[in-house]
């Protein structure tokens, strides 16, 4: 079932990602008086599909329809990518008889260079344009919600935090000499900001001042799971209890907040989960509450460490709610669409060719984003429409590369052309584009295998 969510998330978000860059390219070549042949959702042969001259039909259409400027809507076999076939826009499927006929009226080789490049641009500036009013719709809808603690509450055992010298109760003033005034600003510095980085820590212990230097060769590639900290005021909420399992005959119910296990207290469900192993086939106490109600009974844990419960890690500590009007979400939209979408990627790309970042941890591909997909699923509606804005925004910025096969490559060309007054020739643009496209499939090959491996 997992694996299936999977699957059924991430094609959610790749045809949705899909769809909104192909309509950019197929609304522009209307607009500049260019016909449309097909809009497809996915590749490979036609499953069905509609265009208002023979209606909806299954499998492949017919060799004698003419649809002339009416477009093929189709559902394609295999549903990762998409296309709009733009008549008269040059690629490998050409044959020397085509590029020695004159250019029709219809045709986007006919066409002004400025009303190319509107067309090639659009299915770029439609991403960010979704990226835009995702950020807006969650500034609108949900605001910020800022957690107002920098102290330390948990450090995971054998985390980099650990073995660098952090401890529960740890107050952290700044990392890396940049002021830290809540959690969030905690995680974007370790996770975003520095990451591939050396860190200092100027924390507070015990009302005294301390400077705890981690060296970028212990620091690695940080998560929150391998770099081990968590704030103060983080509580394991049980939010299920399986039956026939230990915890079933305790009473443990949905809401019950975990307190304590064995001897140890619990500050999150991370402890929780390692304090659980621990105790395999032993029998001992665990602690909840149940409104504001201490309760407690006897468990055996099972022979494979687990109780039987659903675990959500809720902080319920002070926080800062900050909202946003139909006008002030405005530039909160554009600035996370900036954010994510300029500075973080090429900042993380900057870190890469320095070596700050390994290439194959950086680079994620399919399985990648289908496991983020849907994680970002379970963190409810707009979390996942928040990673399909930033995932529009690296999309948008990956076609915009100077790459051939892909629009920022087509857009170079359109550049020269508009310079010399002079289009590059059609056999060089071939060439081009399968070389271009010979380099898609290599690198895509490369994530996808890199992907497996770090399953």
């Amino acid at each position: 079932m997992a694996f299936l969510e999977t699957i059924f998330y991430f094609l959610i978000v790749i045809g949705i990602l899909v769809f909104i860059h192909e309509l950019g390219h197929f609304i522009a070549a209307r607009l500049m008086g260019m016909r449309a042949e097909i809009f497809a959702l996915g590749i490979g042969p036609r499953l069905l599909g509609f265009n208002r001259v023979n209606g909806f039909t299954f499998g492949k259409l017919k060799d004698d329809i003419e649809l002339g400027e009416i477009t093929d809507y189709r559902l394609c076999a295999f549903p990762i990518g998409g296309y709009v076939k733009v008549a008269g826009m040059i690629d490998e499927s050409m044959d020397k008889e085509f590029l020695n006929t004159e250019p029709k009226p219809w045709e986007y080789r006919s066409k002004p260079v400025w009303k190319r490049m509107v067309v090639i641009t659009a299915g770029v500036i439609m991403n960010v344009i979704l990226a835009i009013a995702i950020f807006y719709g969650v500034s609108l809808i949900k605001g910020k919600t800022l957690t107002e603690t920098t102290t330390i509450g948990y450090v995971a055992p054998g985390s980099t935090a650990q073995s660098s010298g952090l401890k529960p109760s740890d107050k952290i003033i700044r990392i890396n000499s940049v002021n830290v005034h809540n959690w969030e600003d905690v995680t974007k510095s370790l996770y975003i900001d520095n990451l591939g980085q050396g860190l200092t820590f100027e924390i507070q212990r015990s009302n005294r001042d301390t400077v705890i230097n981690i060296p970028k060769d212990q620091v690695g590639l940080l998560t929150e799971r391998n770099f081990g900290i968590f704030p103060e005021h983080l509580v394991p909420i049980v939010t299920m209890v399986v039956e026939g399992k230990p915890a079933a005959t305790t009473g443990l119910k949905a809401e019950d907040i975990i307190t304590r296990f064995g001897d140890e207290e619990i500050r999150n469900n991370e402890q929780l989960v390692s304090v659980i192993k621990s105790y395999a086939n032993q029998t001992t106490r665990i602690y909840w509450l149940r409104d504001n109600r201490e309760m407690s009974a006897e468990i055996t844990v099972d022979s494979d460490s687990t109780i039987g419960v659903g675990i959500s890690a809720t902080y319920k500590g002070p926080v800062k709610e900050v909202s946003y009007n139909v006008f002030s979400a405005i530039p909160k939209a554009f600035s996370d669409t900036y954010y994510y979408g300029i500075e973080v990627f090429f900042g993380s790309m900057a870190k890469i060719f320095k070596g700050d970042i390994p290439f194959n941890k950086a680079i994620g591909g399919p399985v990648k984003i289908a496991q983020v997909s849907a994680q970002s699923a379970e963190g409810g509606l707009l979390s996942f429409l928040s990673f399909i804005a930033l995932l529009s925004m690296s999309l948008a910025i990956i076609n915009i590369l100077p790459v051939p096969a892909l629009d920022g490559g087509h857009f170079i060309l359109l550049c020269y052309e508009a310079v010399t007054r002079k289009p590059v020739p059609h056999k060089v643009q071939i060439v081009l584009q399968n070389v271009g496209f010979a380099l898609l499939i290599i690198l895509m090959l490369f994530v996808i295998y890199n992907d497996i491996i770090s399953l």
